[in-house]
């Protein structure tokens, strides 16, 4: 398979936790973005509180001579108010990305709601990044050619394209990427692993789902029930050893959609707590422009691992964790997190002319 023809290169660090500001006391981290009705640029960074509490922040982006350096807080834009984002020792509303779909003149946040049962995908709109309508959790329509209800599991690094596709009963949808997570242990012990019949790699990996875009025009609730539920790209190369999960929004570029996902390798003890025996790494897919769930190219190597210091230690050390992209005056930046308690920011440059 052909390799991407994108690098990322460090830029530097764009936010770090306030002191004494106890809702950031275990750091900013994988942030969404967006432009607001000023045309500014905004992050959306996942605040971690004492105690791995996390709400969803607003801050405008500080840019000198091209490059984003720093932000301006501006505030919480989403805590974890509701029951089903707040369990017994957790709560949050982690790790958002925002796409900004034109077709239905709104900004779409998936986020994961870390409630009773752990972590699952939860959507809200928006039309200023600013006030949020919560649509709920996103919930899988039942397929009987897959044989496996997708609403059993964990679901984590969801994100939706920005422009209608083709779904694969031939109507425009609206598509988005998830990550299932198959040990039902988690939830409820002793039931194991479960992988849909004809799906033999157990590793987490990158699904596809389609919501029909005429049903979501007439009723927006409509965006949270998903179906056609496909398999995308599951760990390959060796920095994806462990698993793989989407990132920014997808771009589209001339070969099809660019797609920065992460690859991870190491030891996960359990979903529920703190990882110090993992290494996260940024790589990139291109997805076919016509069918969205083909792979046609894809990164061999990471484009950017963890080497800073910034990047090596923190809260969990090792980790270059993509979440957003934005241009910037004609180029493109990569927003991410950094050991799970620093926002960073790449450039993202073709190797070739396209």
């Amino acid at each position: 398979m052909p390799d991407v023809p994108y690098t990322l290169t460090r830029q530097g660090v764009v936010m770090t936790p306030a002191p004494g500001d106890s809702r950031e006391a275990e750091g900013v981290l994988n942030p969404a973005s967006g432009r607001g009705p000023d045309g500014e640029l905004y992050l959306l960074p996942r605040l971690v509180a004492e105690g791995n509490v996390s709400r969803v922040g607003l801050a405008k982006v500080r840019i000198e001579n091209g490059v984003p350096v720093g932000v301006e807080r501006e505030g919480i834009v989403l805590e974890p108010d509701r029951e089903w984002e707040r369990g017994v020792g957790n709560a949050g509303v982690e790790d958002p990305r925002v796409t900004w779909i034109a077709a239905l003149g709104r900004h779409v946040m998936t986020y994961v709601a870390y409630g009773p049962l752990g972590p699952r995908t939860a959507l809200a709109v928006s039309e200023d990044l600013r006030t949020w309508t919560r649509l709920g959790p996103a919930l899988f329509r039942y397929d009987d050619a897959l044989d496996t209800d997708l609403n059993l599991f964990h679901n984590k690094d969801t994100v939706f394209f920005p422009e209608p596709v083709t779904a694969p009963d031939g109507t425009p949808a609206l598509a988005v990427l998830h990550r299932p997570m198959w040990d039902l242990d988690e939830t409820k012990e002793g039931q194991g692993v479960r992988v849909p019949p004809g799906i033999e790699d157990p590793r987490q990996s990158i699904w596809i789902s389609y919501v029909p875009l005429a049903e979501v025009q007439a009723d927006l609730s409509r965006l949270c029930l998903w179906e056609q539920h496909r398999l995308v790209a599951a760990p390959e190369f060796a920095f994806e050893e462990l698993k793989i999960g989407g990132g920014p929004p997808p771009l589209r570029v001339p070969e099809g959609w660019l797609v920065i996902h992460h690859g991870v390798t190491g030891v996960i003890d359990s979903a529920f707590s703190q990882q110090q025996k993992v290494n996260y790494a940024a790589g990139a897919m291109i997805l076919d422009a016509d069918d969205p769930s083909r792979v046609i190219a894809r990164s061999s190597e990471p484009l950017l691992a963890p080497e800073t210091d910034d990047e090596r230690s923190g809260i969990v050390p090792n980790v270059v964790f993509p979440t957003a992209i934005e241009e910037v005056d004609g180029r493109l930046f990569v927003f991410y997190g950094m050991a799970d308690s620093k926002i960073g920011v790449a450039l993202l440059e073709r190797t070739a002319p396209a």
